[in-house]
């Protein structure tokens, strides 16, 4: 019955397309180029389902060959879809001119030329977004200033990586240029904010050792995003301490930092975390709690750090009395113009931003999810540094 509904849905999805791409075509003088169209079309709406179900319906190395067709479907659909919307609203508002001022505008000639051009554009955008997404992020340098901040925490940094999504179209070697990079920028610590995998840990532990390379002065940290509660995230926590990775559950953990290895004073820093905002319907002691990661920190602690998966933990955390928090889970909408729309789900889609006295970094993600695509909103790792206000 599943099956059904999703294929239901897809073809309904294509067939729509194909519908208000057809009137717009119906005057062109090339049936080949036509029928070429129609056959694409055709072939995405049964193959497109496939990014989700293969699993389902495949065994190796078929799996793994219909997942990729299925996504890159996906994706090129997406932008077929939200263009014909484009479109429509533009020849609408072509036909209230025309009946405002009698053939103002052309509007045979603006629909054959839109429709001819539609499936050109979503195929440029997505073979531009396919290479955004499957190149190895970008460096973002942030600069975070912090007031009264300590002289032996001038510049000390910190690599973010987040929204990796290990699973169906990022494995192994896709993150190993990841962990390459972060290694080369030589940070005093390492923080992972979730959504690390979208697997089991019997399908997909193999393709995340490359962590255990990660290195820094005082190590790496993680905190579970909603997707590891997806996928099992008792396994994933233990597979991640496993591999030299300290994961906080709601808990934090005290480092001693200076710049200089002599100063007797090193500054006193918390480094908590929380399980991601959504982990209590998974499981209700994952239940997230900033007040509760700080609990106990020492009143000569410094600086008070807070990794959360989601950016809405920001109101909770500012209430907890935390200086910086990194987030992720928004992917800054990915692709457009899915980012105009993240902000309906989170107070922060990207950047860095100012809550009362706390400040709150959310990265755009290192990897991505779904469809291999970004446009509009390139991964990045995320090169932090604590400056003096």
């Amino acid at each position: 019955m599943a099956l059904a509904v999703v294929y239901s849905f897809s073809l309904a999805l294509h067939g729509l397309v194909t519908w208000r791409l057809s009137l717009g075509l119906e005057s062109f003088d090339s049936n080949l180029a036509i029928t070429l169209v129609w056959m694409l079309l055709l072939a995405s709406a049964v193959l497109m389902p496939m990014g989700l179900l293969a699993r389902r319906v495949s065994k190796p190395p078929a799996t793994e060959v219909l997942t990729w067709i299925g996504l890159l479907c996906m994706g090129l659909f997406s932008s077929l879809l939200v263009l014909t919307v484009v479109r429509e609203t533009l020849l609408l508002l072509a036909h209230a001119t025309n009946a405002l001022w009698v053939d103002a505008l052309p509007l045979h000639a603006l629909q054959l030329s839109t429709a001819l051009a539609l499936p050109v554009l979503a195929l440029l955008i997505t073979m531009l977004g396919f290479w955004n997404a499957r190149r190895t992020a970008t460096v973002v340098q942030v600069d975070v200033p912090i007031t009264n901040l300590p002289e032996a925490l001038q510049g000390f940094s910190m690599a973010q990586i987040s929204d990796i999504h290990v699973g169906p179209t990022i494995k192994t070697h896709y993150l190993q240029r990841i962990v390459d990079k972060v290694n080369g920028l030589n940070v005093n610590m390492v923080a992972i904010t979730g959504d690390l995998v979208d697997g089991s840990v019997k399908e997909l532990g193999q393709h995340v050792a490359p962590l255990a390379q990660l290195s820094s002065t005082h190590g790496t940290f993680f905190v579970t995003g909603n997707h590891e509660y997806y996928s099992g995230a008792h396994s994933w926590i233990e597979t991640l301490r496993a591999l030299g990775v300290q994961v906080l559950m709601n808990e934090h953990v005290l480092i001693q930092h200076s710049t200089d290895t002599q100063d007797p004073e090193p500054a006193v820093m918390v480094i908590a975390g929380v399980a991601d905002y959504s982990a209590h319907h998974f499981d209700e002691s994952h239940r997230s709690d900033p007040h509760k990661a700080i609990a106990l920190a020492p009143d000569h602690a410094v600086f008070k750090l807070l990794l959360a998966h989601q950016p809405r933990s920001a109101s909770e955390a500012a209430d907890a009395g935390f200086d910086l928090q990194l987030s992720g889970h928004t992917h800054g909408g990915q692709f457009w113009p899915w980012n105009h729309f993240v902000q309906f789900q989170q107070p922060y889609t990207a950047g860095l931003h100012k809550l009362r006295d706390l400040w709150v970094y959310t990265s755009r993600g290192t990897g991505y999810w779904g469809p291999p695509k970004r446009f509009g909103a390139p991964s990045e790792i995320t090169h932090l540094r604590l400056v003096r206000a």
